[in-house]
């Protein structure tokens, strides 16, 4: 086994077991849980953990009420989150009180306090607002390497050195341009090509259509890391489920690039990890 995939072991085993309680959620009488909300562009995932930060339990929704990591649809957002959260107590059979939020780097003084409002409002006690590259790396474990996060609009950069965050960077490019370029090559609605680039039994086909899209990503990539000492490269977002985009990047960068098996789950569950009992104020 590679030094990359030994790095990524606990990545892919959590995100493994997180699949899993998504599909049959893990009863197991909890003193605690620990709720992770990831706002995304495409996706709202929550993640539970128990008092081990063990996945228990999980669930996601395609929705349009974020925008680059901006709340959109407010009631929109809130209504979501608290379904999700009834839904996923109903399933428990608990109440789930401690949450934790993230938003992209850089947006704090515009947004975090709509995310904040949105969690509370949903009815959880939020204890932690973290940059989304740190609640990644929660999971990652990555010292001195990349997290490459594929949004809906944007391809947020963040470099890694003994483990924190030195360098942050969004560029515009990224899952609506793949959509897109699908609508304009086989003549479908932008919704149609949205729901066609997430089908994984499209991917072989598309990937060809999709390539000059995740090669400039990469040059995105090249460009912002090459001051720093990158040895690994992890993609984390939904745009990332794209079958063999990691193989490209790899070859455009010349850095060992790791995608887990859902890259869509790794941020939520490192806000799960950051979550606490101490509430914010």
């Amino acid at each position: 086994m590679s030094e990359g995939k030994i790095v990524f072991e606990y990545c892919d085993k959590l995100v493994q077991k997180f699949e899993e309680v998504i599909e049959k959620p893990i009863i197991n009488g909890s003193s605690v849980y620990y709720t992770g909300v990831d706002l995304g562009t495409a996706c709202v995932v929550v993640a539970v953990l128990d008092e081990n930060y063990e996945p228990v339990a999980g669930a996601y929704r395609y929705a349009d009420v974020v925008r680059d990591g901006m709340v959109v649809d407010y009631i929109g957002a809130i209504r979501i989150v608290r379904e999700m959260k009834q839904e996923l107590e109903q399933k428990l059979n608990t109440e789930l009180i401690y949450a934790a939020a993230a938003i992209p780097p850089g947006t704090d003084a515009l947004d975090s306090g709509a995310i904040k409002n949105v969690v509370q409002a949903a009815g959880f006690e939020l204890t932690c607002i973290l940059d989304e590259p740190t609640a990644a790396n929660a999971v990652l474990r990555m010292q001195n390497g990349a997290v490459v996060d594929i949004g809906g609009g944007t391809t947020g950069i963040s470099v890694l050195k003994d483990g924190k965050v030195v360098y942050v960077v969004d560029e515009a490019t990224g899952g609506t341009h793949f959509s897109l370029v699908i609508s304009g090559a086989y003549g479908m609605s932008f919704k149609e090509a949205d729901l066609f680039k997430r089908d994984n039994r499209n991917h072989k086909e598309i990937l060809p259509v999709l390539k000059p899209v995740v090669e400039k990503v990469s040059s995105i990539i090249n460009n912002n890391i090459r001051d720093y000492d990158v040895r690994e490269i992890s993609l984390v977002g939904g745009t990332c489920c794209l079958t063999g985009i990691e193989e490209i990047i790899q070859k455009q960068t010349g850095v060992y690039t790791h995608k887990p098996k859902n890259p869509m789950f790794v941020t939520p569950l490192g806000i799960a990890l950051s979550c606490t009992k101490d509430i914010l104020e």
